[in-house]
């Protein structure tokens, strides 16, 4: 007996950390390092492959990873013990434990970076009242509900932990998740968005608070003065931090200047400083993240010193370590303990509970506050995101033994619930009636009948390279009749992620209440904005830069809504392949292409596809030295007359040469070509469209000598391949998507369609040519007529509206 009994204590022998490899007969599964390498692994196909499954339903990857972890846990594939005890073994679960708090310490760092405490400052009166009436009410209800919990499933459990840990878990809002949903519906330029983000800050710092104090009461000591002591304690840690470390940090920040590399003394100290905070906050007796939490809060948003910070941090947090801490949480996570009608009933109960605490006590609050009511609704919803956050308030709890195996189940389970339904709630509520079409807004083409009037272009780029083309691009399109005869929108396009770059993106936005930068904010810590500013005063265009933050599968949408709204008469838009070191063009991301699809069909003006060869060279070429060939290439058709006269805009520039080709076919070869049937009405419309507009051009320039006009006769194909060859010494040559002739779309078939067959031609490798594309396509009413007739009272009222604009 008491050989057993001496047996049935002793402890398994740890796991060695590598193995001498399967042919010396040692099985990898045994060791840490290779069970460790499969684990992560398979957390990240599993993790991954769920949130590509969700991507249809705009859900947050988190909700991916949440589900991913129970499904890897004894909930599901747990079931089978061959597999759980060959892929997560008892043995090895201290060192996933310890790589998943490693990531959720690096995690709340992040997080804490997320938080700016000077927007929290000027938070203003209505957003507090939403803000903690979305954690009073909960945090009551969630005491009331562990009342009845602890009288059926959670008996014997510390009674004031438990009513603490309750509270807090279902008063809790996700910002980071909530930051997220905003982005992808597109609510961050409304006003519940502004609310929403501002309110989730307040929340977020109120609830790592209280779970301070829940932790604080939930250690092995029954004294109230040891809780005491620890929460005192920490209290003096966050003193000690802001008096220490904040001068530091602003002092770091301060050596960090723009445009040059951090140094990497500045990381490594950070970092550090990450860890040490994180050893004195476990040494009290709170979580080792809750120091991490305060060195991100402390460390200044200002500047490249925290996006150093976050870029060198974020992937492997986010990418490696931080989905084992789903995993960790999800074999816990055993749904099989809820069983019977009683705890399905609890479920339930605790689902609705959380819900409407959360929904209620803000709509309430919001209310006074005279918010309308279905803004009220939808910040109630938004209000209750869990994520993350929830799932590290129940582990603390399920770790320090206050929440059972069945409590924290439930938990678990209703912060799924709630964070699943706040994008399809949110959605069916919240429906921003689209401002229609402006009626006033009729300049949508270049060609049109006063060209006198302003021209407003919104011109679209991926990153520093497209700069100079674009800013040369621009001088070129001003002309010099009057100042303000140009203005542009000069639009970064930056993909919105998981990362928490992403949401120091929108935080920038946030403050401006758009999902942009616009000019005279943070011009000193951006260089795209200080390059377009600098030619802005050098050229006496108005410029006004922003950078439009969504994801790639809808950031047509910001791009069109943009244009609308700044009454754009043409979006410009780089084409998503780079010009190489030896001429040829390489793609640079194949997801750009698809946006110029989707805005080319839902573009409310005209759009310009711009192949940059180096328009002006790698600098912007001030007015004075700039001395440019341009081509246009007229074979017929709405698209052609949009690029010719936008060719007939530029050669106002006293350094441009414009040269204008009309392609004709020789009457006798005619009936040779294949046809294409494009209509007949439309076809006869298109031509007389194009001799009224050509007679009205030559007219124009009959006196300009920087104008040269000619009509090429050409029999087929190759004869106009070869005319278009003669002229590839050009610096930029102006081409229509779709030209109304059957000569133009004989042509080879183009790769990218939607270039057309000229664009295609001039963008293949079978034209050799330096000049740089803009292929345009005209936007065109219901009826197929270009939108360029405006009557003097309708010019004037727009000229008004532009004005506020």
């Amino acid at each position: 007996m008491a050989s057993n009994a001496t047996s049935g204590n002793v402890c398994t022998p740890p796991m060695k950390p590598t193995s001498n490899g399967a042919f010396q007969g040692d099985n990898p599964l045994d060791y840490a390092l290779p069970l460790a390498i499969l684990q992560i692994c398979l957390v990240l196909v599993v993790t991954r492959g769920l949130a590509y499954l969700l991507r249809p339903l705009r859900q947050p990857r988190v909700i991916a990873e949440i589900i991913g972890g129970i499904i890897l846990g004894p909930s599901a594939l747990g079931r089978n013990k061959s597999y759980l005890h060959a892929v997560f073994p008892p043995k090895s679960l201290t060192v996933l434990d310890t790589l998943a708090n490693l990531g959720i310490i690096f995690f709340l760092f992040l997080a804490g970076l997320e938080l700016d405490p000077k927007s929290l400052r000027q938070t203003g009166g209505k957003v507090l009242g939403i803000a903690m009436a979305g954690i009073s009410l909960p945090f009551v209800l969630g005491i009331g509900s562990s009342l009845i919990l602890q009288g059926t499933i959670a008996k014997g459990v510390d009674s004031t932990a438990f009513l603490v840990y309750m509270g807090v878990a279902l008063s809790i809002t996700a910002f980071p998740v909530l930051a997220r949903i905003l982005a992808e519906l597109k609510l961050l330029t409304t006003n519940v968005g502004r609310m929403a983000m501002s309110a989730a800050a307040v929340n977020d710092i109120a609830a790592w608070i209280l779970l301070a104090l829940a932790v604080a009461l939930s250690g092995n000591n029954q004294s109230p003065i040891v809780s005491l002591w620890v929460f005192l304690c920490g209290c003096g840690f966050v003193l000690c931090s802001v008096f220490i470390l904040l001068p530091i940090f602003k002092w770091m920040a301060q050596r960090c200047h723009e445009g040059e590399p951090v140094e990497e003394v500045y990381i490594c100290a950070t970092l550090g400083a990450v860890l040490a905070a994180g050893f004195v906050t476990d040494s009290i007796g709170i979580h080792a993240m809750f120091g991490a939490f305060v060195v991100g809060v402390l460390v200044p948003k200002d500047g490249p010193f925290a996006s150093a910070l976050v870029e060198k941090v974020e992937d492997l947090v986010s990418g490696l370590l931080l989905p084992l801490y789903f995993v960790s949480s999800g074999l816990k996570t055993d749904i099989a303990t809820i069983q019977g009608l009683q705890s399905w009933g609890l479920l339930a109960f605790v689902i609705f509970t959380a819900c409407f605490g959360k929904i209620v006590g803000t709509i309430v609050v919001s209310l006074l506050c005279k918010v309308p009511f279905n803004e009220a609704l939808v910040l109630g919803f938004l209000m209750n995101t869990k994520g993350l956050v929830e799932l590290i308030v129940l582990n603390i709890g399920k770790d320090r033994k206050v929440l059972n195996d069945q409590t924290f189940a439930i938990m678990v389970l209703m912060a799924l619930f709630t964070t699943f339904i706040t994008t399809p709630l949110v959605t069916a509520v919240y429906k921003p009636a689209r401002k229609a079409r402006i009626a006033v807004y009729k300049y949508r083409t270049i060609e049109r009948k006063n060209t006198n009037s302003q021209l407003r272009i919104l011109a679209c780029f991926h990153g520093a390279r497209n700069i100079p083309s674009v800013i040369n691009l621009i001088e070129a399109s001003r002309g010099i009749q009057k100042r303000d005869a140009l203005c542009v929108y000069a639009m970064h396009l930056k993909e919105l992620s998981e990362r928490s770059s992403s949401i120091l993106m929108v935080h920038k936005a946030r403050k401006n209440g758009l999902p942009f930068w616009n000019k005279g904010h943070h011009a000193d810590s951006n260089h795209v904005i200080v390059a377009f500013e600098a030619y802005q005063q050098l050229s006496h265009v108005s410029v006004r830069p922003m950078i439009a933050i969504s994801s790639m599968a809808n950031i047509h949408e910001d791009i069109c809504a943009t244009a609308e709204r700044k009454r754009a008469a043409i979006i410009i838009l780089p084409f998503h392949k780079h010009q190489r070191l030896d001429g040829s063009l390489d793609i640079t991301r194949n997801d750009f292409r698809f946006v110029n699809k989707r805005v080319l069909e839902h573009a409310p003006c005209s759009v310009g596809i711009f192949i940059d060869r180096g328009l002006g060279g790698t600098c912007h070429v001030s007015a004075s030295n700039v001395s440019y060939c341009i081509t246009v290439l007229f074979f017929g058709g709405g698209d052609d007359r949009e690029a010719l006269a936008y060719g007939g805009r530029m050669a106002e520039h006293p350094g441009i040469r414009l040269v204008v080709i009309r392609f004709a076919v020789e009457p006798r070869i005619a009936g040779e070509i294949t046809r294409v049937d494009m209509g007949e009405s439309s076809s006869t419309k298109s031509i007389s469209h194009d001799e009224e507009f050509l007679a009205e051009f030559k007219v124009k320039i009959a006196n300009d000598d920087s104008i040269i006009y000619e009509e090429k006769v050409v029999k087929n194909v190759a004869e106009t391949v070869a005319t278009i060859g003669e002229f590839s010494c050009c610096n930029l040559f102006l081409v229509g998507r779709r030209p109304a002739s059957e000569l133009a779309c004989a042509m080879k078939r183009s790769e990218c369609p939607e270039l057309g067959p000229v664009g295609g031609l001039l963008a293949s490798q079978d034209c050799p040519t330096t000049a740089s594309v803009l292929v345009m396509q005209q936007y065109h009413d219901g009826d197929g007529v270009p939108i360029n007739f405006v009557s003097e009272t309708e010019e004037h009222l727009a000229n008004g509206d532009e004005e506020s604009a």
